[in-house]
């Protein structure tokens, strides 16, 4: 099944964890002079409008990005993101993960970004076609497993699927097993929402299980809109930079300003 579509929650609480700490990851690891490599699983379209049809219908970045900006001081590598997308793209622009990427690293860097939905693929080939990145049309998850280790060896991967396969929380462990043996420099990421069934937890619990050497972080926020099942969103990385812990507390604080 391959219905789901980022434009609806582009810059949602939930994007704002995110998206904030992976800047943070790659503006720490592109302070040493050595080139890195990327991998994303699900990239999606990679570049979003915030008054698009579909961000109006949930309303969903008005209650993340739009409201807390100011989370974020100027020099903060998200904030910086942000602004290069809106001077490139206007004012309603929100950048995807894969654009953040782009913007965030260098020209001896390696960029993979796989995207599955037909209509999804088209939009990131027509918004990120022109940035360099290898772009391809393919499981994530398999194409990931194909290219460990990937040349540069020095790297991040984001793994943050939809969930509505809902073997995706049992395939997950499993793949990242496989990906921490072959790769075992890389940062690996996992994204996950947090729902009121607690579908996550098993996931989590053989992550963590497994990776010894690992960072999870967890946020919880008001439900977007009634009957809403989304409580909060997590994070998991294996081979965290150091440093990410204290700017990982650092939004925690944040989201518990919330009501």
């Amino acid at each position: 099944m391959l219905s789901y579509q980022h434009a609806f929650h582009a810059g949602n609480l939930a994007d704002l964890q995110k998206h904030a700490l992976l800047a943070w990851v790659f503006d720490y690891l592109t302070q040493k002079d050595k080139p890195l490599s990327y991998i994303e699983t699900h990239a999606g379209r990679g570049l979003y409008n915030l008054t698009a049809d579909e961000a109006q219908k949930t309303g969903e970045a008005a209650k993340g990005i739009l409201a807390h900006a100011d989370w974020f001081a100027p020099e903060h590598p998200y904030s910086q993101r942000l602004a290069e997308t809106q001077s490139m793209y206007g004012d309603t622009a929100y950048p995807g993960s894969p654009l953040i990427a782009a913007l965030g690293l260098r020209e001896t860097d390696t960029i993979h970004l796989a995207e599955l939905h037909p209509q999804e693929h088209a939009a990131l080939a027509e918004n990120l076609g022109s940035w360099g990145a290898h772009l391809h049309k393919a499981d994530g998850l398999d194409l990931a497993l194909a290219i460990a280790p990937p040349t540069p060896r020095r790297g991040v991967l984001l793994c943050d699927p939809s969930y509505e396969v809902k073997e995706d929380y049992e395939r997950i462990p499993r793949v990242f097993a496989q990906l921490a043996r072959k790769w075992n420099v890389g940062t690996l990421i996992l994204w996950y929402p947090i729902l009121t069934g607690g579908a996550h937890g098993p996931m989590l619990r053989a992550l963590e299980a497994q990776h010894p050497d690992h960072l999870t972080h967890e946020v919880r926020f008001p439900p977007a809109r009634e009957g809403h099942r989304m409580l909060g969103s997590g994070m998991f990385f294996v081979n965290p930079p150091w440093g990410l812990e204290a700017e990982a507390a650092r939004l925690t604080a944040l989201f518990k300003t919330l009501s």
